[in-house]
């Protein structure tokens, strides 16, 4: 059973900085693609970054694009999402999740499953 737990969430100022984890197993980790994707107050499924099964390339919507950072430990089984100058809108439930494929796809259609999640608000 695939399972994906999401930590690292908070209450951070704007402008400020946080690094997500997601714990991944039940699965060959190293095998598949991962992606971050949020869903905030009022809006839908918004997806964020991608990573491809070796790590070695990303893709990352405009909205967070020379802000956040995905990477991923194959050895661990781990995923993260270093976030910086954090703004308002970036308030929402972060999930990561494992796609079907190797290949970093953009968007929401790849995702076959999701963490609950961990909650970042930015606020002052």
């Amino acid at each position: 059973e695939v399972q994906l737990v999401e930590s690292g969430g908070g209450l951070v100022q704007p402008g400020g900085s946080l690094r997500l984890s997601c714990a991944a197993s039940g699965f060959t980790f190293s095998r598949y693609a991962m992606s971050w994707v949020r869903l905030a107050p009022g809006k839908g499924l918004e997806w964020v970054s991608s990573i491809n099964s070796g790590g070695d390339t990303t893709v990352y919507a405009d909205s967070v694009k020379g802000r956040f950072t995905i990477s991923r430990d194959n050895a661990k089984n781990m995923l993260y999402l270093q976030l910086n100058s954090l703004k308002t809108e970036d308030t929402a439930m972060y999930h990561c999740a494992k796609l079907w494929t190797t290949i970093q796809i953009r968007g929401l259609n790849a995702m076959d499953s999701r963490g609950k999640g961990t909650l970042v608000t930015i606020s002052s």
